[in-house]
């Protein structure tokens, strides 16, 4: 079982997608600021974090989500800082053998993460 959490200033950048020694599923999330939010146009999100807390609890969601599931790894990068819009802010990677598993475990850490994780997002208007 594999965890890795980061939080990175700004926009969550480009990368490889290495897939975990025996897995035959691999999903990758990633979460893109919308152009529009509450019905009016957006010119970046502000997120907040209050570290260390929200690391801490990101490394247990994603250890919980593993091993309910019966997954081989999962990886959380979240954005803190401006992200403007269409750049993304949220990027979750899940390696398992199955994709069913995959997509329970994905869904499962997401609501769970806007849920309870202390990450907050502020919108900066146009």
């Amino acid at each position: 079982m594999s965890v890795e959490i980061h939080i990175v200033e700004g926009a969550v950048g480009v990368e490889t997608t290495a897939a975990a020694p025996g897995a035959g599923a691999v999903l990758v999330f990633d979460g893109v600021v919308r152009g529009v939010e509450e019905g009016r146009d957006l010119a970046a999100l502000e997120y907040e974090v209050y570290e260390p807390m929200a690391s801490q609890q990101l490394g247990a969601l994603a250890a919980d989500v593993v091993r309910s599931h019966g997954l081989m790894g999962l990886r959380c990068i979240h954005s803190r800082g401006r992200v403007g819009v269409g750049k993304c802010s949220l990027r979750v990677t899940i390696c398992s053998a199955h994709r069913a598993e995959a997509l329970a475990g994905m869904g499962e850490f997401i609501d769970r993460l806007k849920r309870d994780v202390p990450i907050w997002k502020k919108p900066i208007w146009v």
